[in-house]
């Protein structure tokens, strides 16, 4: 008989009976069984939870031939002391009603013995499904909202990750991650982490031509003594295998955070990137660690790996792993990609065959490190990417786990499309003395991406606006489409299905194993259109992605950047974004005026006017927001030029002079 029991993947342990059928409370109050005359035709033993317990009012039910206090019944003069321990019951019984059963969370928090998993499986399946489902309905969250109720049961010290990523209801006192090594009664081997020599090219450039590239190429940086942005891949003075690697996929010339990332890590400093979504950081730092790594003694056996790159999803996770193995390849470097929803048998040994570099989810990692399937002695390169989106699902005490089990002097990079407060606190304890790179303004949106914004009079105008301009948009490339909940998602795909359009769909209700195969058919062009919720929104590089069409609005501002930063990927600048959006989702319309406009975007009167009507509501209920800031923007981006339709210029300067 196999010994791999209930599904569960990994090591096949032999446990005991998962169902304890002796309650651990005292005293117990046992059913007592009618007489035989009254037969069984009454009983149904349905669930095992539900076995009732003996009323109050049994004398009827009760064997006669048990003794009572006078010896009533029995056969000798000396009391038995098993009929005496059958009377105190009986007695108990009459003269209390019997304590109501605790329900099965009680029941679980009492019990001592956490390890069984069948046993964690069914508490944790009913818990979850309570708590986020109750989370829910309270915020009105509907497809992968679950996600972000999750996070703040996270803030609460409610939820725990489990190893595939997924919350898991615990008391807070019970939140265990790995305890942080005591890195100095190790002694760690000396490393080199600086390989970059500046080119005269690069070297010759005055400070002001230095900071006039900075300004053409829209970044900021803060730090000491940073190095100077480079121009081309040449600049970085990369071997010729690995320059063979890079013209291999593509790469004529580094993008923006390219040119000021690469030289930044290869001369070894810690570096907090800040970069819109499609920028190309990926590279920034896959490609440096390369040559870190290359630049190490060989691993020896259970040793590795040397780089670590974090990531908050497993599509991402996946994704970062297939672009590593791109550049790694020229040089025979191992990576293996460790994440949720796969076999953690398969995990296990891959980690423990040796790799240089692991691409992981949190809660994944820490699942591998507890199971001793690889050890961070040999780790100098650490890479947290998406940093905001990993602390927006609750993977913050992970995070510090996983640095804790890393040598203090490594090199750490961290990049973020937004910088909030939590990540800022996290940057400014895990790294030394960074260097910041900050690419046009923090959460704003790809300016490459063309936006359009549709006011859509209701919900059922949407569809058959999809179904209109598909058609062309499929002629300019695949399309990605955004729904808010998951029966929107599988509505669509059927109502597009019928038009004979080749589409799929992507939310959480499937399982990983059909995501990645859903994801790899949408790459090889077997589906020209997916239609996703949220979980599709970050870190998907697809680079035959034309056009995005928020059919529901995004949850906030920086998930509707994330979302329309899955065209225009790594400076294509034939990406569109299409957002539809009615009257009631006017709450939306006026941050969306501010996006566009910051981002040179035109903005549609039908736009302006739904954002005013906001305004107008907000005013009554004592709230001022909205228009001011819209036409304070709008004078700033005519003063500086940015606006060059004068036909639009004319169309605004009628509407500030009507709401003046």
């Amino acid at each position: 008989m196999s010994k791999r029991k209930f599904g569960f993947e990994g090591f096949g342990i032999n446990r005991q009976a998962t169902y304890n059928f002796e309650r651990s409370q005292a005293p117990q109050r046992l059913y007592v069984p009618p007489s035989s005359r009254h037969g069984h035709d009454n009983y149904e033993d349905t669930d095992l939870d539900d076995i009732d317990y003996a009323d109050n009012d049994t004398s009827k039910d009760v064997d006669t031939n048990y003794p009572d206090s006078k010896g009533n019944g029995a056969e000798d003069d000396e009391i038995d002391p098993l009929d005496a321990f059958m009377q105190g019951i009986q007695e108990d019984l009459n003269a209390a009603p019997p304590p109501k059963p605790k329900d099965k969370a009680e029941r679980f928090k009492d019990d001592d013995d956490e390890d069984d998993p069948v046993e964690s499986f069914l508490r944790v399946k009913k818990d979850v499904g309570l708590t986020l489902a109750a989370d829910a309905l309270r915020a009105g969250y509907d497809s992968d909202e679950e996600v972000y109720a999750a996070a703040k049961a996270v803030d609460a010290g409610l939820l725990e990750y489990d190893s595939d990523d997924n919350p898991v209801i615990v008391d807070k006192k019970k939140i265990e991650p790995i305890p942080a090594l005591d890195h100095s009664s190790i002694e760690y081997e000396p490393f080199n982490k600086d390989f970059y020599e500046e080119k005269t090219s690069i070297s010759g450039m005055s400070e002001q031509e230095v900071a006039e590239y900075r300004k053409s190429l829209a970044i900021r940086v803060s730090g000491f003594d940073v190095p100077r942005p480079v121009k081309t891949f040449e600049d970085c003075g990369f071997a010729p295998e690995l320059m063979r690697a890079i013209a291999k996929q593509g790469y004529e010339k580094p993008t923006t955070i390219q040119c000021q990332a690469l030289p930044i890590v290869l001369s070894g400093r810690d570096v907090i990137g800040i970069a819109k979504t499609g920028s190309g950081k990926t590279a920034s730092f896959v490609i440096p660690m390369i040559v870190h790594i290359m630049d190490q003694p060989e691993l020896q056996k259970e040793e590795g790996p040397i780089g670590v790159i974090c990531a908050p999803t497993r599509e991402l996770a996946h994704q970062i792993f297939l672009e590593t193995k791109k550049f790694a390849k020229a040089y025979g470097i191992r990576a293996s990609a460790v994440y949720g929803g796969m076999s953690k048998l398969d995990q296990f040994k891959e980690l423990k065959a040796g790799c240089e570099i692991v691409i992981a989810t949190p809660g994944r990692l820490i699942d591998m490190l507890k199971m001793k399937a690889l050890t961070m002695m040999r780790a100098t390169y650490l890479v947290l990417d998406e940093a905001d989106r990993m602390f927006d699902l609750g993977f913050e005490p992970q995070i510090r786990s996983i640095v804790g089990q890393i040598r203090p002097d490594r090199q750490t990079l961290l990049f973020s499309a937004t910088m909030p407060h939590k990540v800022e606190k996290l940057a400014r304890e895990i790294l030394s003395d960074p260097v910041r790179v900050t690419v046009g303004e923090v959460g704003m949106a790809n300016e490459d991406i063309t936006q359009l914004v549709h006011v859509l009079p209701s919900d059922s105008e949407k569809l058959p606006w999809l179904l209109e301009k598909l058609p062309g948009m499929i002629d300019e490339g695949d399309v990605l489409v955004f729904a808010s909940k998951k029966a929107t998602v599988d509505e669509i795909e059927s109502q597009l299905s019928h038009k004979v359009f080749k589409v799929a769909a992507l939310h959480g209700d499937k399982d990983q194993a059909s995501r990645m195969e859903i994801l790899q058919k949408f790459k090889c062009g077997i589906y020209h259109v997916l239609i996703a919720t949220d979980v599709a929104a970050r870190g998907l590089d697809i680079k035959s992605i034309k056009s995005v069409v928020n059919f529901d609005i995004a949850k906030d501002m920086d998930m509707h950047v994330h979302r329309i930063g899955r065209t225009g990927r790594a400076g294509d600048k034939d990406g569109i974004a299409y957002t539809l959006i009615t009257q009631k989702e006017a709450r939306f319309a006026g941050e969306l005026v501010n996006s566009l406009i910051a981002a040179g975007q035109n903005v549609s009167m039908e736009l302006m006017d739904l954002a005013m009507k906001v305004e107008r509501k907000a005013e009554e209920g004592g709230v001022v927001v909205g228009v001011v800031e819209v036409c304070v923007e709008l004078i700033m981006v005519w003063v500086l030029d940015i606006i060059q339709n004068p036909v639009m210029l004319h169309l605004r300067l009628l509407k500030v002079e009507m709401l003046l």
